[in-house]
């Protein structure tokens, strides 16, 4: 019979059986060299019977070819073996809903405490001699970092949310936990700083950032510039409010200065035709 006759007996769709034989699951029985017509056997369909529900249980294309051509015995008890598979499968899936909640509610814990631990590190910062920021200015600066955690914390339902003006670590790490953009292919070095005091002394040098570009700021710094995570939030806060309103991205590294020297360095991202 033609694909169209075989297909209406089988109640499928002739692409049906055109994948079937492309996969190599079930061949026509005749097709004809000049006009490419498949044409099956009438006793094909118990083998499009026994395909198409290993299919619909899941096995895969390797399974089946494996199983299409054994007794029904041996075909049963793959179905024992699957249903055991995916029982085993519910039993874990019923395990994680009932620790969901719990995993969920320590998360967020955790994320209020890395708020806490920031916003309080903040508190007890004094930005005048480094960044020359008035007091008033700082609380406003604090207030807004805070809003802002709290907002990405209560949107990321439970997801790790990505905390921008959260730094490596509290104490400035060593240099080789950070990446070494100096041999990254993806970024140029746009500016630089040596031997400064002060972030204050030269902050209007570099601040202005190009619009639809990324940025990352290196401060390679004495041990005692970075021993809370003021620093790096202050100096990512400070460059975020001179570029408002452009389209911009920024992140910040903060490690020990190998030489007892301050050094800075802006990196931006390449863009590639």
């Amino acid at each position: 019979m033609t694909i169209r006759e075989f297909s209406r007996l089988c109640g499928c769709n002739p692409q049906t059986l055109r994948y079937y034989d492309r996969v190599d699951l079930l061949k026509p029985a005749a097709v004809d060299p000049w006009s490419g017509y498949r044409y099956y056997e009438e006793d094909q369909a118990l083998a499009f019977v026994r395909i198409r529900n290993l299919q619909k249980a899941g096995f895969t294309l390797e399974e089946i070819r494996e199983l299409r051509d054994q007794d029904d015995s041996v075909i049963c008890r793959a179905f024992d073996a699957k249903i055991a598979e995916a029982e085993d499968r519910l039993r874990e899936i019923r395990l994680i809903r009932q620790s969901y909640q719990t995993e969920m509610q320590k998360m967020m814990q955790k994320l209020e405490e890395i708020r806490e631990t920031i916003t309080g590190s903040m508190k007890d910062y004094d930005p005048a001699g480094e960044f020359g920021m008035t007091r008033e200015a700082y609380d406003e600066m604090i207030s807004a970092i805070d809003e802002m955690m709290e907002r990405t914390i209560r949107e990321s339902e439970g997801n790790v949310p990505n905390l921008p003006f959260v730094p490596d670590l509290p104490e400035a790490p060593e240099e080789k936990n950070v990446p070494d953009l100096d041999r990254d292919p993806m970024y140029e070095k746009v500016y630089e700083k040596h031997g400064w005091n002060f972030v204050k002394d030269f902050f209007d040098e570099f601040a202005d950032l190009e619009s639809g570009r990324e940025y990352v700021m290196m401060f390679r710094v004495q041990p005692e510039k970075a021993r809370s995570y003021a620093f790096p939030n202050v100096a990512l806060s400070l460059l975020m409010a001179r570029n408002e309103g452009k389209d911009r991205a920024a992140s910040c590294h903060v490690v020990r200065s190998k030489d007892g020297l301050n050094h800075f360095a802006l990196y931006r991202k390449k863009i590639f035709a």
